[in-house]
């Protein structure tokens, strides 16, 4: 009975002319552009630059921070307030004013202050970017200091040139990072919301009322709507592999089942989901903005994109209750980091134990009227 129902569920996705085309198509586009896209690495920051001093010390600075690969040369300005409106009309974000006579200062052994203002209406990109900036100054000057005054080199014991250990990241490719939560997305939308247009869609055109005569059970007729939807999501977690193997030399660092595992717990948790909506559910509109509604607070509060430790500490409880931060969690393990089973056996089981309640409700909830 389940292999016909199955059946019908593939006779419908390929009938329609919409269906089989996203399916190959999404995974496509998500992975071939979204990581060039999706980049909070904070770049191109445009620094105007008031030379006070005129000295040879300074202009080698200026030339230092016109080969920064994360900062913009805007120019120099004559004064201070000159600087400021270029920033008050998008044309800098920072401004450097470096004092007359730092020069002459550093000589004499003084520490001259340089003034650094940032445009800090996005924090983010004002602090990191004033960050940047502090810290090609201080290279550009430490060394003068410490030979020129010995004062100062007693009291910095820390070495000119200290050296960094990046783990798992040894580039600093973002993608990495990004590739795993595209992962998460694209399994997220293709089980989520078809799933949701399912039943409501026969609803409208009146197809389930045949269902409902039929001796079928309830659970026979969630689990073959369920099936198809686990195969798209083998798929579609195929190409997005190949596709990160292909296009940019990434690939799993852990055991490649494991990422197979959490996707299908997770493909398992959003199809019943979808379905759960689609049975409470009288239009396609309905389902489609209830799903919205769901798949945005679970993708923003999962920490797909930002640590969930820098969230408020009543948003960090949701964490608790939302499998998407348990899927993100185990697959940057497995897929970044290189971890084993032992590793994820606690988002394992979180998962689930999702994924088994909501299969459970949306058969529950499906009412057959015989």
């Amino acid at each position: 009975m389940i292999k016909y129902l199955i059946q019908k569920e593939f006779l419908q996705i390929r009938r329609n002319a919409f269906l089989p085309r996203l399916i190959i198509a999404f995974p496509i586009v998500i992975m071939c552009v979204m990581p060039w896209v999706m980049n909070q690495e904070v770049k191109n920051i445009r620094v105007s630059i008031v030379d006070n001093d005129r000295s040879t010390l300074s202009q080698r600075l200026v030339h230092r921070i016109e080969q920064s690969n994360f900062l913009l040369f805007a120019g120099e300005q004559p004064t201070y307030q000159a600087a400021l409106k270029e920033i008050e009309q998008s044309r800098s974000d920072m401004i450097l004013v470096i004092p007359r006579g730092m020069s002459r200062d550093l000589t004499l052994g003084k520490k001259p202050q340089l003034l650094i203002a940032a445009n800090a209406v996005n924090s983010a990109k004002g602090g990191i970017g004033s960050s940047y900036l502090a810290q090609i100054v201080s290279a550009h000057l430490s060394p003068l200091t410490i030979h020129q005054s010995p004062l100062t080199t007693l009291q910095s014991p820390i070495p000119n040139h200290p050296s960094s250990l990046f783990l798992y990241n040894k580039n600093l490719n973002y993608k990495v990072f990004m590739i795993p939560a595209l992962l998460a997305i694209v399994v997220m939308l293709m089980c989520g919301f078809l799933p949701a247009l399912n039943i409501v869609g026969e609803k409208e055109t009146g197809t389930i009322e045949q269902i409902n005569v039929t001796p079928v059970s309830k659970w026979a007729f969630i689990l073959a709507k369920l099936i198809p939807y686990w195969l798209i999501a083998l798929f579609v977690i195929t190409v997005c592999l190949l596709l990160s193997w292909a296009v940019y030399g990434i690939t799993c660092q852990g055991p490649l089942w494991l990422v197979y595992l959490l996707a299908m717990l997770l493909a398992l948790f959003f199809s019943s989901f979808g379905l759960l909506i689609s049975n409470y559910s009288d239009t396609l509109q309905q389902s489609i903005l209830v799903m919205w509604f769901f798949v945005v607070c679970l993708l923003l509060l999962s920490g797909i994109f930002t640590p969930t430790r820098s969230m408020p500490e009543w948003s960090y409880l949701t964490t608790y209750v939302n499998p998407m931060h348990y899927f993100i969690d185990g697959i940057r393990t497995v897929f970044v980091r290189g971890g084993g089973l032992a590793s994820v056996a606690h988002q394992l089981a979180a998962l689930g134990a999702f994924a088994v309640a909501m299969g459970t409700w949306a058969a529950a909830s499906y009412k057959k009227n015989s």
